[in-house]
């Protein structure tokens, strides 16, 4: 885990590029006592531990259903529930983290990619077990600009310096053509490209992650020491885009990003980090 100093930074953005709706603004002024948060999300490899030492059973495996991308799928999958307005979107029996694709794909050939079809609830017993907690939202941020202050991504403000790609997520025409410039089509190894300043891979695209905090597009600047989030909602907060994200409609890989999903949400591009206490053992 990276060790985060205490301090203060603006989180949230006040620039016009965001979803009004998802409330980014406004920019604020936050103060956080020091916390240790994972380098990486969560891998395959380190979810199949937790289920092995736990027999733990994710609410996708249980209900039998989860949501792919349509594009990982083979052209002959047979037609299934989609989504009316992201008809990208399948309902695939049988999807689960261990089987990404439904039945007769698995994790096997992508053991350090990041662990996906996970729930909010899947996500707090991982991090149960594993003696620590998901982070809060602003936790996520302060952490996720590894230092850097006021900047669009996590390294800077250009998304491709000196055309170098610093983070997966669509190249293209959405949803058709990914043109694969960043090397990726689904996802990448939870250590691919170079880490931020604090040491944290891929808080920019690849997977959104889940947070502690329940989803709220309202701030008050009162508050803002160790903010928790509101007491209760209908959906959490997930931080951080994910391989699907493109200009053209999703924005949302920029680090004052913020978008959110119901706790029982599972789909084949939501994973998570873990967060601890800085006197955590």
């Amino acid at each position: 885990m990276a060790a985060i100093p205490a301090g203060n930074f603006i989180m949230g953005s006040d620039a016009d590029e965001g979803e009004p709706g998802d409330g980014e603004a406004p920019a604020r002024r936050v103060h956080l006592p020091a916390f240790r948060i994972d380098r990486t999300a969560v891998s395959n490899r380190e979810f199949a531990a937790f289920v092995q030492a736990t027999g733990y059973v994710s609410l996708a495996e249980e209900v039998g259903v989860s949501f792919v991308f349509a594009g990982l799928l083979p052209d002959d999958f047979p037609p299934t529930r989609g989504v009316v307005d992201a008809p990208w979107w399948r309902e695939v029996e049988g999807a689960c983290w261990s089987h990404p694709e439904g039945p007769g794909s698995c994790v096997d050939q992508r053991a350090d990619h990041p662990v996906v079809h996970v729930s909010w609830h899947d996500a707090v017993a991982y991090c149960h077990w594993a003696g620590k907690r998901l982070a809060t939202e602003a936790e996520w941020e302060y952490a996720a600009r590894g230092g850097l202050a006021g900047k669009r991504y996590a390294w800077g403000d250009e998304l491709t310096p000196d055309g170098v790609h610093r983070c997966n997520i669509w190249q293209g025409r959405f949803p058709m053509r990914n043109t694969q410039d960043d090397g990726f089509y689904g996802t990448a190894p939870v250590d691919a490209f170079e880490a931020n300043g604090f040491g944290l891979f891929n808080v920019c695209g690849n997977v959104w992650e889940w947070c502690a905090d329940w989803f709220d597009n309202h701030f008050t600047r009162d508050d803002l020491i160790n903010p928790r989030g509101p007491m209760h909602g209908n959906r959490r907060v997930i931080r951080g885009g994910s391989f699907l994200c493109h200009e053209s409609y999703c924005n949302r890989y920029r680090v004052a990003a913020r978008s959110s999903n119901g706790p029982d949400a599972t789909t084949s591009h939501m994973g998570f980090r873990c967060a601890a206490n800085a006197d955590t053992p």
